[in-house]
């Protein structure tokens, strides 16, 4: 079997994938953070916690009502971005001319007590979701066996990540929502119904939050703490890429996800600090992140 620096050609590529699909999670929460944060100036703490709920609700969806994994890539988000429209209209809508600090401490708090109300209801074990049978078993590459649900996470991610920048960056609508941000008053001069506008904002950040839930599901155990467990790493992600830019979470977050992946290989010792490293030595360099506007 041929080795590249000492490492097999299919442990590498197996890494690599494992590590890719991880980075296409990164992608899709930090999209929804840079979203949140670039259109609300809002940090958004909460967004691991929704990410969890997105997986329990796809988890309660089969077991409970048997909705199968098709419709609750459709319903869990929903359900998610309703939870959003409530958190924006009862409770950040206030913070928005204050400190960020006092969005960051809301969102926390948020995220404690939603995670403590499924700990409470479900335990700390993790449920398994059955995967859907189309995905069932690997695709062979030659070199390695690819399982077939990790290359759907991977397609699709990419697939959500790109529609959402080229809307956001190339449409008329994206334009509406960053004049907003900068001159709501403007903006609402033109008849545009702003604070609906920053409202349904959130709530697809957030709801891009429950889509990767869903996503992960079939791949992690649905677990109250598998959003405080990931919400750390793609913080470090949106700092790296530069806060509130797209195109900087998801280009940050596939790379660091092959970056962690390739370092699992090579030195695992450093894996789970190696995204660290990078955000300090980015910040050294690029105090703004490497996608982001110096002011």
């Amino acid at each position: 079997m041929s080795e590249i620096f000492g490492v097999p050609v299919q442990a590498l590529m197996g890494q690599l994938t494992i590590g890719l699909v991880n980075g296409c999670f990164y992608a899709l929460l930090s999209l929804g953070l840079a979203v949140i944060f670039g259109m609300l100036n809002i940090v958004n703490f909460a967004h691991g916690a929704l990410y969890m709920v997105g997986a329990f609700f796809s988890w309660m969806l089969l077991n409970y009502a048997g909705v199968n994994y098709w419709y609750s890539l459709i319903l869990a988000p929903l359900g998610v971005a309703a939870i959003g429209v409530v958190i924006e209209r009862t409770m950040l809508k206030w913070l928005y001319q204050l400190d960020h600090l006092y969005g960051l401490l809301l969102t926390f708090g948020l995220a404690l007590v939603t995670e403590g109300v499924f700990r409470h209801y479900y335990g700390s074990s993790g449920q398994p979701y059955d995967l859907p049978e189309v995905f069932r078993g690997p695709i062979d590459l030659g070199f390695m066996m690819l399982p077939k649900y990790r290359a759907w996470v991977v397609v699709a991610s990419l697939l959500v990540c790109f529609a959402t920048w080229y809307v956001i960056e190339k449409t008329k609508l994206g334009a509406y929502l960053r004049a907003g941000t900068e001159n709501p008053k403007l903006v609402q001069a033109f008849g545009i119904n702003v604070p609906l506008m920053i409202t349904l904002t959130y709530a697809f950040g957030v709801g891009l939050a429950g889509f990767a839930g869903v996503m992960a599901a079939p791949v992690y155990l649905v677990a109250p703490t598998m959003g405080s467990s990931i919400i750390i790493v793609v913080f470090a992600v949106v700092v790296i890429g530069g806060m509130g830019s797209i195109m900087g979470s998801i280009v940050t977050g596939l790379g660091l996800g092959l970056i962690e992946g390739l370092t699992k290989v090579y030195y695992p010792e450093a894996s789970t600090t190696v995204v660290f490293v990078i955000m300090a030595i980015v910040l050294m360099v690029r105090p703004a992140g490497l996608f982001g506007k110096e002011k």
